[in-house]
């Protein structure tokens, strides 16, 4: 059997440090050290810019030198991604850009000048086709995407062996699995081969958040340990995968907007996004609407002396987890949380506003004026919101 494992390490870049401190201690070093035992042992990453940045302010050294030492010897791939995290469908072209550039400049600063990633991670998985051309015209090459991005919905299951294409970008597709991606993936892996349904050659794909390794699953066995060292098992990168795979006929599909939640019922109702946006709720339209009036000023006041505090703020409020966050969504039952959290919007809400604040040019006055107003009616949504509906629902 060949797993690819693909692990997606982020932290939103103005959450407290010991917050990035359990993941450390709980996940990224365990799966570090993981790394360093077994030799052998493949995986693909997406690290967010982001969270390379607290990394680096934080002083983690000894983490960051030893996770370059990896990516050195081609044992961790990483991929290109939004450095901010941002909802990429849902944002203009020229913060498509900036984000992914962002992203670029750090991991040039971490892993070398000369760095450049042949996959990308789209935050949240979330795909559009217009986003997939400006990542091709960027150089990316492939992209990793759920597998109802294959299906749209349907019964139609991706062949993982297949050299998939998107006609749209013309990057090569991988698809993960999402019924053992949403489980815990040594566990389901373990159950496959216990009641031997491995066929000859099989390969399982599994992408999900790093975190799920010990800060949401505290895998009291070392389920994952244990996988490792099965000698059936033989992990790659995604991109020796594709290489491995490059000499059949490459087929290219319609690849549908998604994203790693979406629901068939979503999709086909022309709704792949409704996590992140609903028109139904009035947090998420009024944050949006802010975040539309903070982009806006950007291109106009871009020699304002205050700039770099503008985008320092935009770039953290437009994070796609304040929005997530507000959309109240029960994930217990696939190692989630219940997505509400007034706190993590109120400090999303705090940096869109503060964006807008932070510009010194006096014709920004009703600009301000404006965000202040939404600013004020966010924050009573969220509280109101949160001690009628959802406090006793997060204890």
């Amino acid at each position: 059997m060949i797993w690819l494992n693909f692990l997606h390490f982020y932290q939103p870049a103005n959450v407290e440090f010991y917050n990035i401190r359990k993941a450390l201690d709980k996940s990224y070093w365990r799966l570090l050290r993981l790394f360093e035992e077994h030799p052998n042992l493949r995986m693909t990453i997406n690290i967010s810019g982001c969270l390379l940045e607290r990394l680096e302010e934080a002083g983690e050294k000894a983490f960051l030198e030893r996770l370059q030492f990896l990516v050195k010897k081609k044992r961790i791939e990483v991929t290109g991604s939004a450095g901010y995290h941002g909802f990429l469908p849902l944002l203009p072209e020229k913060e498509v850009v900036h984000q992914i550039k962002a992203n670029e400049k750090i991991l040039k600063r971490v892993f070398g000048k000369n760095f450049k990633p042949s996959g990308f991670f789209l935050p949240e998985m979330a795909y559009s086709p217009a986003v997939a051309k400006i990542v091709k015209r960027l150089g990316y090459q492939w992209l990793i995407l759920d597998e109802i991005a294959f299906s749209g919905g349907s019964n139609q299951r991706p062949d993982n062996k297949c050299p998939y294409v998107d006609e749209a970008s013309g990057l090569r597709v991988i698809f993960r699995e999402r019924d053992k991606s949403n489980a815990y993936p040594p566990d389901k892996l373990f159950s496959l081969l216990k009641e031997k349904r491995v066929e000859k050659n099989q390969v399982v794909i599994t992408a999900t958040d790093a975190e799920l390794y010990g800060l949401r699953h505290e895998d009291p066995t070392g389920e994952m340990e244990k996988i490792v060292q099965v000698e059936e098992l033989k992990m790659m990168t995604i991109s020796a995968w594709l290489k491995k795979i490059s000499i059949k006929k490459p087929v290219k599909i319609k690849v549908w907007a998604s994203s790693w939640e979406s629901s068939p019922a979503e999709i086909k109702a022309g709704q792949p996004y409704i996590l992140w946006q609903n028109k139904k709720n009035k947090i998420q339209t009024n944050l949006w609407k802010l975040a539309e009036l903070a982009l806006s000023l950007g291109e106009q006041y871009k020699k304002d002396k205050n700039y770099y505090w503008y985008r320092w703020h935009l770039d953290r409020g437009l994070a796609s987890c304040v929005f997530w966050w507000a959309s109240a969504h029960d994930f217990s039952k696939v190692f989630g949380p219940y997505a509400w959290s007034p706190d993590y919007i109120e400090r999303g809400l705090g940096d869109l506003v503060r964006s807008v604040r932070s510009l010194n040019n006096p014709k920004t006055k009703k600009q301000k004026l404006a965000a202040e107003n939404y600013y004020l009616k966010i924050s009573k949504l969220v509280w109101e919101s949160h001690w009628k509906k959802y406090w006793r629902k997060i204890i």
